[in-house]
């Protein structure tokens, strides 16, 4: 018997448990899920670092210059009255209370920094201290007394200096377990100080392309036509941070059951071959192999001869089949429904679902869910044409697949309803 769509999806992403976790290097890790939450090692930034190109000072205008401080140098402490020329990201020195940005001061001809009379430092510095003080230049080019002369130049403590866990404090976490790795999170877990990172093991998957009517290159000649389903899954798959090998084999069930058998996969994909027809061998040699169907045809539109089994020993070392119908979108809709979920399982991350309205009325089936090639404008979605079993065009326009519930006696969803949208 036929299981809803919605049971389907549900069965696909619970059926199985997240693949064991391990500690891999970080430039494998790209595209793996965290399998434990990652907490900073340090405070980040670790120090006060500046923020702009300039000066630290300490002490009310004016400052002796006294050197210069680098990112990676660690500077010398600096007494009231005494700046350093300091680049972006380089520590500051203690006893440095802001920096001035190199465009909003000048250096004299004896060495002494001054706040320029044109500067607007008070109105566009980005102070982070809560804390108040000002300094400003005096304008004595011989002996550069220093002197307060009130806020109109002024330049508040903290002023373009990051400070010491601004971002975060050491033990505090940064990313939970279940997020995927991007280069984003590789960057913050190398800013955190990690060499590498806890993620679940990256699923396997064979894709194995059923027909022999399919040709892998070249024009369609004759009766026979090209492989779609080979590379639109393969960089499907491998966008999803997975391990795909694929192979090709005819319409043979030995030959089939030789493949499946024989593949460490900790999932296997079948395109074609679920329905009743004469060369329709994935039930057969799924009966052969020992396998448990856990979803045996599915009532969506289209997609319907999908499944789904299982095999193997204990749910730790399970393995699973999962059999796609031989149409391009039929193939489409199994993918979303079955394949997608499952591997989201096994990798370890959550399901998601995302929901837009309808900016026009879309048709509905009495008893099947449909799978509806949509494109998104304005935060709405709209029906594509070319949606045939067999048709990609409309699919390859589309930014996703409108799922439209069974209408029962309602022959259509409404412009402004609200559906979920699967991304493609």
């Amino acid at each position: 018997m036929s299981t809803s769509w919605a049971e389907a999806r549900k069965i696909a992403g619970t059926v199985a448990i997240p693949l064991p976790a391990a500690r891999v290097p970080m430039g494998q890790a790209r595209g793996m899920v965290l399998a434990e939450s990652l907490s900073a090692l340090v405070d980040l930034p670790p120090f006060a670092t500046s923020a702009m190109d300039g000066w630290a000072v300490a002490g009310p205008a004016a400052w002796k210059v006294t050197g210069r401080v680098l990112a990676g140098q660690e500077p010398s402490r600096l007494d009231d009255g005494e700046a350093v020329e300091i680049a972006t990201g380089a520590r500051v020195p203690s006893g440095a209370e802001a920096v001035l940005r190199r465009e909003r001061g000048f250096v004299d001809a004896h060495g002494w920094l001054h706040v320029a009379e044109n500067s607007e430092a008070h109105d566009h510095a980005a102070p982070v201290a809560a804390p108040q003080r000002s300094y400003a230049a005096v304008a004595n080019n011989a002996t550069a007394t220093r002197t307060p002369r009130g806020t109109e130049l002024g330049l508040p403590i903290g002023t373009d200096i990051r400070p010491q866990g601004q971002e975060s404090r050491r033990g505090e976490t940064l990313l939970s377990a279940g997020t995927r790795v991007t280069p984003a999170v590789l960057g913050l877990a190398a800013a955190a100080g990690y060499d590498d990172l806890p993620v679940h093991e990256r699923p396997r998957v064979a894709l194995v392309v059923i027909g022999d009517e399919l040709a892998g290159s070249g024009l369609p000649d004759g009766a026979r036509i090209r492989d779609a389903l080979g590379p639109m899954f393969t960089a499907w798959l491998e966008a999803l941070g997975v391990e795909v090998t694929v192979s090709r084999v005819a319409d043979d069930p030995r030959d089939l059951l030789a493949v499946i058998a024989s593949s460490p996969a900790d999932l296997v994909i079948t395109t074609g071959g679920t329905a009743r027809g004469p060369v329709d061998h994935v039930h057969r040699v799924l009966a052969d192999l020992g396998a448990r169907l856990v979803v045996d045809g599915v009532t969506v539109r289209p997609g319907h001869p999908m499944l789904l089994a299982q095999y193997g020993g204990s749910r730790q070392h399970r393995r699973f089949v999962a059999g796609l119908p031989g149409n391009p979108l039929a193939a489409v809709a199994g993918f979303v429904t079955v394949v997608r979920p499952l591997l989201r399982r096994l990798s370890g991350l959550p399901d998601t679902s995302h929901f837009l309205s309808l900016g026009d009325a879309v048709g509905t089936h009495p008893t099947d869910t449909r799978l509806v090639p949509v494109s998104v404008t304005d935060a709405s979605v709209l029906p594509l044409r070319f949606t045939g079993p067999a048709m990609l065009r409309g699919l390859a326009l589309a930014d996703g697949l409108a799922v439209v519930p069974p209408g029962g006696g309602v022959v259509a969803l409404g412009a402004g309803q609200r559906v979920e949208v699967l991304t493609v």
